[in-house]
């Protein structure tokens, strides 16, 4: 099994297929196995790199951990490790943090970013107000609205293994919208002109897509896409839908790799 120290931290990570690189970052509730309908699709064309964030998987965390703070800097370490320059980052909710957060300290290195259900801590007034809200949740209702509230109905076996692959991280974080607190800046990506697109599910409750979308419209040269009939998890509710739409913009973009 691969791993790679960075950060103070041993990552577990896994290489798949050939061609310009893309990292695929999970989300809070997942690990790299969340990608499991992602990579079969993408590493036809492109080199899918898979990890577990600190506390997710097989990557465990430290006693004193810095959350999503570290992130950024741990995937900087993978991506010296593996000899990769410049990447193409797709990251779900949690992971657009990384995301994000890579392009604002390292924008030379980020080819293109695609954030589904997730602004990445880019932040505005009343997407601000909602995560305020939001800490008055209790946890149950965050994972509720992981997916589309008929998805466990229409689709009982992949809704009972998208709990099993929440179940299986080594911690769940306490607050699993603790990063909400971390913000990024937009600067990089508007004066890099780094390709973005956000991808949302038309019935997420956690980042509605009109938070998202006021979030895009931020950023002169963003894209924005809706996936309909999805909650929070379009990458694992409609894979075939979002692998087409997160393909079509990465072949789109240049230098991509």
């Amino acid at each position: 099994m691969p791993f790679v120290k960075t950060n103070g931290v041993d990552m577990y990570y896994e290489v798949h297929g050939q061609g310009p690189a893309v990292v695929l970052a999970h989300p809070g509730g997942g690990n790299h196995l969340s990608w499991w309908q992602q990579v079969p699709a993408f590493a036809r064309e492109l080199t899918c790199i898979t990890f577990d964030h600190r506390g997710h998987g097989y990557t465990r965390d430290l006693p004193a951990d810095p959350g999503a703070a570290a992130y950024a800097k741990d995937l900087a370490g993978l991506l010296d490790h593996l000899g990769i320059q410049t990447v193409a980052i797709v990251a779900q909710s949690m992971g657009g943090w990384t995301a994000v957060g890579f392009a604002e300290a390292y924008p030379e290195r980020a080819s293109a970013l695609v954030l589904t259900n997730s602004t990445g801590g880019i932040r505005e007034p009343e997407l601000d107000r909602h995560f305020d809200a939001m800490k008055t949740w209790q946890p149950r209702q965050i994972w509720a609205g992981a997916y589309a509230p008929d998805f466990a109905q229409r689709e009982p076996a992949r809704a009972f293994f998208y709990q099993q692959i929440t179940a299986w991280n080594i911690r769940r974080p306490v607050n699993p919208g603790a990063q909400l607190e971390l913000v990024h800046q937009i600067d990089p990506i508007v004066e890099r002109q780094i390709p973005i697109l956000f991808v949302t599910g038309e019935e997420d409750i956690l980042i509605p897509p009109r938070l998202v979308e006021r979030v895009a419209r931020l950023i002169p040269h963003a894209q924005f896409v809706q996936i309909p009939g999805t909650g929070h998890s379009p990458y694992f509710e409609k894979p075939d839908e979002f692998n087409r739409v997160v393909l079509e913009f990465l072949r789109q973009q240049q230098g991509i790799g």
